[in-house]
């Protein structure tokens, strides 16, 4: 009965040495898929913010500050290079024509580089954010 004992506990043991890797893969995976969706989340939002701000102020510059500061979160912070500014797909520098009716839309798109944790999945991804709206509010 003694030698019984002994024997399930050591197949205790095996059985936990093949199942713990597979639990701390799905652990890891589970952290790092809520990392990218929350940084997905705050890039959409920022770019919402960004979008807004065009659409009603006409000023690139003050879109791409509204962008920054609708991602609060994202450490490094989002940089204007990162922040694309367009209207009708071309010159962000106005939301009107040049016989000066509204466009159409203002598009506002933000990317951000996701350095993974535990690079069990690469080093990183290329998260996109994307937001249109009709120019003049």
């Amino acid at each position: 009965m003694d030698r019984l004992c002994k024997s399930e506990k050591g197949a205790a043991a095996v059985e936990f040495a093949l199942v713990v890797p597979v639990l701390l893969l799905l652990l890891f995976g589970i952290i790092e898929f809520g990392r990218v969706y929350n940084t997905q989340i705050e890039l959409t939002g920022a770019a919402r913010e960004g979008a807004r701000v065009m659409a009603i102020q006409n000023n690139s510059t003050a879109a791409k500050a509204a962008a920054r500061a609708g991602a609060p979160s994202l450490n490094p912070a989002l940089t204007d290079a990162q922040i694309s500014v367009l209207t009708n797909g071309a010159d962000p520098s106005s939301c009107l024509n040049t016989i000066g009716t509204p466009n159409l839309t203002v598009t506002v798109t933000a990317t951000y580089p996701l350095t993974f944790l535990t690079g069990m999945f690469g080093n990183s991804i290329t998260i996109t954010g994307k937001s249109a709206m009709q120019c003049g509010g």
